[in-house]
């Protein structure tokens, strides 16, 4: 397994970019990714590009509906060639209230949505290496055009690696057929991962005449560890917050159906509805932590990684935040055991 680390997403990761990337390539971690919350993906990577040589850089994720597939295509090409190589694209489809109501952008039939998406961006990067007049015309996309004075021109890394990111079933077949990658939900289990997405990407690439393997499973682990009793305390009780978050959203109900919780997920989508907040977590039981999230002590915690993901996720990243100078023993310990 590969043992990647993220930004974090509570700050602004513009100031510190440079720092944050110098410091997990030291430290050795596969890849760094930007998320797309409250600010753009795309600009700390290009900064982390910059001041790294090896370590990978993606986006987990960048919302792609929002974005034209022409838009989306020029900025991977340019981060593709400014990181010589090291860039992957990670895509996500949100859900609909944020599409129609914070972009204002289509949401239909996402699935499809996304798979002509993925069919548009890669008709636009042939044409961008010089591989063919541009004439893509999609279920929803339609690239017609492209003249010399608006081609970038060839370089030198023009595979560019697509991930998608979902809890859906046809999501993971989609990332089968079509995609380098799968990220999959921070609210996810073992039994999740091995009954329901893994199935689904090996059918996805079994379709499209694909090797499964071409499609690498990631993931962003829910884990309590801290060097002592108020630490971990703390972060216990953050990872009951963000299952009773996350089990609110009906998208992710199957997750919870999995395990027979579904009735627990219709309670906290009622709290959640009624702004109850505070009384969400109350709902997540000692079982539902310990299947949605590895406890381990620090010197531990790689081993129970390990144990839990060996051959059901060949990639992730801890869902914790990644700060220079702080933990950097722990981390590199993982990094170690993980990785090897």
């Amino acid at each position: 397994m590969l043992l990647d680390v993220a930004f974090m997403v509570d700050a602004n990761p513009l100031p510190g970019a440079a720092a944050v990337a110098r410091a997990a390539e030291a430290i050795g971690f596969a890849a760094l990714w930007a998320p797309e919350t409250a600010h753009n993906p795309f600009l700390p990577l290009t900064i982390a590009a910059e001041h790294t040589s090896c370590i990978g850089l993606g986006t987990a994720v960048a919302i792609a509906f929002p974005r034209s597939p022409m838009v989306t295509a020029q900025i991977a090409w340019d981060l593709a060639a400014f990181a010589q190589g090291r860039f992957m694209l990670g895509l996500g489809t949100q859900v609909r209230a944020h599409i129609e109501r914070r972009f204002s952008a289509s949401f239909d039939q996402p699935v499809e949505r996304l798979r002509d998406y993925i069919l548009a961006l890669r008709a636009i990067w042939q044409s961008f290496q010089g591989n063919g007049r541009l004439n893509y015309r999609g279920q929803f996309y339609q690239h017609t055009l492209m003249s010399p004075f608006f081609n970038p021109g060839r370089i030198d890394y023009p595979e560019i690696p697509i991930y998608i990111a979902g809890v859906n079933p046809r999501l993971a077949q989609l990332a089968g057929e079509l995609c380098d990658g799968f990220n999959a939900h921070p609210l996810n289990s073992a039994k999740y991962l091995r009954e329901q997405l893994r199935p689904q990407i090996v059918a996805g690439a079994s379709k499209a005449g694909r090797d499964p393997a071409a499609c690498k499973l990631a993931g962003s682990p829910l884990v309590v560890s801290g060097p002592d009793r108020a630490t971990t305390e703390r972060m216990r009780a953050f990872a009951r917050q963000q299952i009773a978050f996350y089990g609110s959203t009906p998208t992710y109900r199957p997750v919870l159906e999995c395990h027979g919780w579904g009735e627990v997920g219709e309670r906290l989508s009622q709290l959640a509805t009624q702004q109850r907040w505070a009384e969400m977590s109350a709902l997540v039981s000692d079982e539902m932590l310990a299947t949605f999230a590895v406890e381990a002590g620090p010197t531990e915690l790689g081993a129970a990684l390990r144990e839990r993901y060996a051959g059901l996720l060949d990639r992730f990243a801890l869902y914790m935040p990644f700060v220079p100078g702080q933990m950097d023993d722990f981390w590199r310990r993982l990094v170690h055991d993980v990785m090897g």
